[in-house]
């Protein structure tokens, strides 16, 4: 189901609960900032899912609310992930989901990482 993502943070989301350590992962990459891991559905033979520690919604939320620190260190771990991955040639994609429109099912900030294949048109017409 889509999530409103002007909705407060939900602190008993899928990924808050992963970065409790509830709920196991297949951890790809940690630091202090972010947590990278194999998405559960993979929509390409690559498919990493990189999130912030902090509690965040969204693109905007995150860029509004996240620290200098916070928002400098998930961009340098999607680019890690990337490279450790071998994705940078041939190419990846990365998409991050916000709200209903663009049926962002977790309500918890994430960047998904596609690469291993040609992944076609982004949108359709």
């Amino acid at each position: 189901m889509p999530i409103d993502a002007t909705l407060p943070y939900d602190d008993q989301n899928i990924f808050a609960k992963i970065l409790r350590g509830e709920i196991p992962c297949r951890k790809v990459y940690e630091d202090e900032f972010a947590l990278a891991f194999d998405d559960i559905n993979p929509q390409a033979p690559t498919h990493v899912l990189v999130i912030p520690k902090g509690a965040y919604v969204s693109w905007d939320d995150f860029s509004e609310r996240g620290s200098e620190a916070e928002i400098a260190g998930l961009a340098r771990a999607v680019g890690r992930v990337a490279r450790d991955a071998g994705l940078v040639d041939p190419g990846y994609r990365l998409l991050i989901n916000t709200g209903v429109n663009s049926h962002q099912e977790v309500p918890h900030l994430h960047v998904h990482i596609f690469g291993g294949k040609p992944l076609g048109p982004m949108l359709a017409r």
